[in-house]
């Protein structure tokens, strides 16, 4: 410990320099409801500049660092806090298996997004027991909801007006649109039109292909891939902030380019869709992942196949709806489905596109990918 440090703690009462050392080198780390004990600063870490805190705070009344709640920072708030010592253990959702305790910069290549996953205190990371389905954590957050021009689309009515929209928590949300394989395996068939081997998907990979064809009714309705599973639909809100990663372009970032792009020509690097540098004359749905992933690590976020989201569709919503965890509409006869598929232009595919279909539609551009809560 450093000199001025240790200076301190030998006047401290009731706890001895050989005790305080024990319990560093014991390095439990207590932990409730996410938040570990002795974490003021909320990094998940405990280490010095949270011992650094509370020293600071010693013997006043109250505040975060009275870690007990005895009404006064003292030697017992010292020893909570040097026994927990050490990084903060994670949360694993009772549903879930666990993949990655903490953020991969690989795959999330945004470091404040990582900030705030690690933040939170759940794992990042996970499989859903029931499907086998892989999760990441997209942490809450608030973001401009509505309009993002591209260089050559402008935006649509309903994408106005554009405004903060809050998420108030942490959702799960698959890092891939959900395979012709994990329907298969749940539902034992397969809807897909595309399922069968082509000179650029050989059979191996078809597997992984988007399902597609399968209407709103058939995942979310009564019955549907998603009864009884504890899955859901992303709301259009959750879809939009976790398609963006932090940025506020037409077209998300990626580790190329963190910061996002207006480029309809760049979004050949994101996404298939029916364009220059990408799928052009390729008339058909590709294995999930290809793509350059964005902040989140979610990939086919872009094009592909359009993914179904739980709301009721309204055009005039963004000016009606509230601005934190909208839900859309509460009746309608349209439901939403964003993302753009392998056969529409980049504007299909830009991050606030809206568009509407009756749930009971399916075609060969329709697909989606779950979310769950902690």
């Amino acid at each position: 410990m450093h000199t001025t440090i240790t200076s301190r703690l030998s006047r401290i009462d009731g706890l001895s320099l050989l005790a305080a050392s024990t319990l560093v080198l014991f390095g439990t780390c207590m932990h409730a409801n996410a938040q570990c004990t002795g974490d003021l600063n909320d990094d998940r870490v405990v280490d010095s500049a949270d011992l650094g805190a509370l020293l600071t705070a010693w013997g006043t009344p109250g505040g975060v660092a009275d870690i007990d709640g005895s009404g006064e920072v003292d030697s017992a708030d010292l020893g909570a806090l040097l026994a927990a010592w050490g990084t903060c253990p994670v949360v694993t959702p009772s549903w879930a298996t666990l993949i990655e305790a903490a953020p991969d910069p690989a795959v999330g290549t945004d470091p404040s997004i990582r900030a705030a996953i690690v933040a939170t205190g759940m794992a990042w990371r996970v499989r859903d027991t029931t499907t086998q389905i892989e999760m990441v954590l997209i942490p809450g957050g608030t973001f401009v909801m509505g309009c993002s021009a591209s260089q050559q689309y402008g935006c649509n009515p309903d994408e106005l007006p554009v405004r903060p929209v809050t998420l108030t928590g942490a959702f799960y949300l698959w890092r891939y649109l959900v395979t012709q394989a994990q329907w298969t395996a749940r539902t034992g068939s397969n809807p897909s039109f595309y399922r069968f081997a082509s000179p650029s998907v050989p059979a191996k990979q078809v597997p992984n292909r988007p399902v597609e064809q399968v209407s709103w009714n058939m995942i979310a309705g009564s019955g549907g891939f998603l009864a009884g599973t504890g899955l859901r639909l992303p709301t259009e809100a959750e879809w939009e902030y976790a398609c963006r990663g932090g940025t506020t372009t037409a077209f998300h970032g990626s580790s190329v380019n963190p910061g996002g792009t207006n480029s309809d020509f760049a979004l050949g690097e994101l996404g298939w869709y029916w364009g220059p540098n990408s799928s052009q004359g390729l008339n058909h749905t590709w294995p999930v992942g290809r793509k350059r992933g964005n902040g989140f690590g979610l990939h086919d976020m872009h094009g592909n196949v359009y993914e179904w989201v739980n709301d009721f569709y309204s055009s005039t919503y963004y000016a009606s709806g509230p601005s934190v965890n909208p839900a859309g509409p509460a009746t309608g006869s349209l439901r939403v489905n964003r993302g753009g598929g392998w056969d529409g232009l980049a504007n299909y595919c830009r991050s606030s596109f809206r568009n509407s279909v009756n749930p009971e539609f399916d075609s060969l551009q329709l697909g989606f990918r779950v979310a769950r809560n902690p």
